[in-house]
């Protein structure tokens, strides 16, 4: 696979992000948000044909990810933080405001920012991740109560505990985490125990190349980068949860920009119905579904994620 460029540093916020850049100046400006446990690395599969339709791409690995600076205090990835890198990276490419794209937790980042600075936010692209309502009580919580304590957020919270399980196995790791979509009558059978993910990977012995949706040579890309970082500082935006919850009390969550909301059929994490409340939070709204798909969208079905991207773009700016 060709057509991911080699990053550049640029100094933002009081840290260094390593960030990929295509596309003409003077196209669209696109900010590919990515999720955890990923890299600006996950957009490379689109990266190509969002180039070639004149967008400006601009893909940083965040804080404490790959090959950009990693903060040791956790309080260090709250969601205003993090926030403040992407508006700081804006200004240093002279960009007033972009379209966000984010997949996971760059979902997250992506309807966070349309909420908090509106104002560098021109459009919403959300890849898997939909934009949902405060919730009741602190989301922690609230997981752990619905799948148990071996829910991986749980886990997430304890310092060293995920670290000391996934370090020193870090090519297994990303062959257990990148599982293509199951099939149906296995996706339907599938309960809460599949979030498990610290205790699960202890029993993974292995899978079939089949069934790994990034191929072996992209996978070791994650794996030399995790080896070098560690996983803790990722661990970081987790830790942040409830006290970005604690944060948008008070927030309007209605958003007034074009939204794009891409599901995936078979992502167990953020199934499809959790985008029912988007209608009502986001007056400009367009959704699809894609069939068949698991969670690694960009990996599984790439050419028809670029497809919706720029079609919808291209209608809408």
């Amino acid at each position: 696979m060709t057509g991911f460029p080699a990053p550049r540093r640029i100094r933002t916020n009081g840290v260094e992000l390593s960030v990929h850049l295509a596309g003409p100046q003077d196209g669209l400006p696109l900010l590919l948000l990515h999720g955890w446990p990923e890299l600006a690395h996950s957009w490379k599969p689109v990266f190509p044909a969002l180039a070639q339709a004149g967008f400006r791409l601009i893909a940083p690995d965040l804080r404490g990810f790959g090959a950009s600076d990693a903060p040791k205090d956790a309080a260090g990835y709250a969601i205003d933080a993090v926030l403040a890198d992407l508006t700081g990276l804006l200004d240093a490419l002279e960009i007033e405001k972009a379209v966000w794209a984010g997949h996971d937790w760059g979902g997250i980042i992506a309807w966070h920012g349309a909420m908090l600075v509106p104002e560098r936010v021109s459009g919403v692209i959300g890849v898997n991740t939909p934009h949902l309502p405060r919730g009741a009580q602190p989301p922690v919580a609230a997981l752990t109560a619905l799948y148990g304590e071996d829910h991986y957020i749980n886990r997430f919270q304890q310092p060293g505990l995920a670290e000391a399980a996934f370090e020193g196995r870090e090519d297994a790791f990303f062959a257990f985490i990148f599982e293509t979509a199951p099939p149906q009558r296995v996706f339907e059978r599938r309960g809460g125990e599949v979030t498990h993910l610290v205790k699960n990977f202890a029993a993974f012995e292995g899978r079939a190349e089949k069934r790994i949706a990034v191929p072996p040579e992209e996978r070791k890309v994650y794996a030399a980068a995790y080896r070098r970082t560690g996983f803790a500082p990722g661990f970081g935006l987790y830790r942040n949860l409830d006290a970005n919850w604690e944060r948008m009390a008070g927030v309007d969550h209605r958003l007034a920009m074009p939204c794009l909301m891409v599901l995936a059929e078979r992502d167990f994490m953020l199934p499809p119905a959790l985008a029912r409340w988007m209608p009502a939070l986001c007056a400009d709204l367009e959704t699809h579904t894609l069939d068949a798909c698991g969670h690694w969208t960009m990996w599984e079905r790439p050419a028809e994620l670029s497809a919706l991207m720029t079609d919808w773009l291209a209608r809408r700016f």
